[in-house]
């Protein structure tokens, strides 16, 4: 089985972004890229930052949903979600928010394929009864945003899955 939704990454390293916020700049980013894809209003991603509150450290799942909800418009919704309802939003044709947080889930000697980065989740892959995230990776120093394929498995515990959606 198989789910992948078109999708135009970025990376957080793009001459657009400030470049002092550029190294925490993946929640913002993940975000800006979600409102496009979903043809809200798709602030900047150096108005993302200052509007979700992002930190030198990160930006924390708690303040993407709360403040981003105050961004969207009334018909939409930012939540945490299962990762069944993040494939069901896939399936929909909606990308999801995934959070990869080792520290302040308290993993941090478990192999993960990130340590803390957030990276729009645009479809996945179920191969030999394993399933595998399909994520932008939201680039680096001189390299743009790259499709990479996920293990959930070695990830699961480090992993929250934010969706977007509108209110049904």
């Amino acid at each position: 089985m198989k789910t992948v939704l078109p999708f135009s990454g970025m990376s957080q390293y793009d001459d657009s972004v400030a470049p002092e916020l550029r190294s925490s700049a993946c929640g913002p980013v993940t975000a800006h890229l979600l409102l496009k894809h979903a043809g809200l209003p798709a602030y900047s991603v150096n108005e993302l930052y200052q509007s979700l509150r992002g930190t030198r450290i990160g930006l924390f799942t708690f303040r993407f949903v709360k403040f981003l909800n105050k961004l969207l418009p009334s018909d939409w919704r930012a939540e945490k979600c299962t990762l069944q309802e993040a494939l069901n939003e896939l399936k929909k044709g909606r990308p999801v928010a995934v959070k990869f947080d080792k520290y302040f889930s308290f993993q941090f000697r478990s192999e993960t394929s990130f340590s803390y980065h957030w990276v729009p989740m645009t479809g996945f892959v179920v191969n030999d009864g394993e399933l595998f995230l399909l994520v932008h990776d939201n680039g680096g120093r001189g390299r743009e945003s790259k499709l990479r394929r996920i293990p959930y498995g070695p990830n699961h515990k480090i992993v929250t899955f934010v969706k977007i959606a509108p209110l049904q």
